[in-house]
């Protein structure tokens, strides 16, 4: 993959998810189908949630990007003090360059479902 510069970039890695987070991300998914104007693509093994045109979140139906229990969300145009708080939640992996504002959450109960559905509304109200 070559970055529109013409340098080759890194493709990120994908791992399997597990049992656990396919669940998770069925009820995760599940939610989000019920929010206005959300539609859904398949795309890499992820489910990909669009509002309008504008892409949010990807929830991994068999493939996640960092971890087997990850999500990643997208913040657009994220203020200082949005990345500030994302960056003090021990969950969340604030993407440095490269993934145009594309960030990650890690769920390791279904407790942590609640925090994951705060990230992605935040996602999804910045994608009007």
């Amino acid at each position: 993959m070559r970055s529109a510069r013409g340098r080759k970039r890194a493709r990120p890695s994908l791992v399997r998810v597990s049992e656990e987070m396919k669940q998770w991300s069925a009820l995760l998914g599940a939610e989000l189908e019920r929010w206005p104007g959300v539609s859904t693509k398949l795309m890499f093994g992820f489910v990909s949630f669009y509002r309008g045109r504008n892409i949010f979140a990807a929830l991994p139906k068999t493939r996640a990007m960092n971890s087997a229990n990850s999500i990643i969300f997208k913040l657009r145009r994220a203020s200082p003090q949005e990345l500030a708080k994302l960056r003090r939640d021990p969950r969340a992996k604030v993407s440095e360059k490269g993934m145009a504002g594309w960030q990650s959450f890690e769920l390791a109960s279904s407790a942590d479902l609640k925090g994951a559905l705060a990230w992605l509304d935040q996602a999804y109200r910045a994608a009007r």
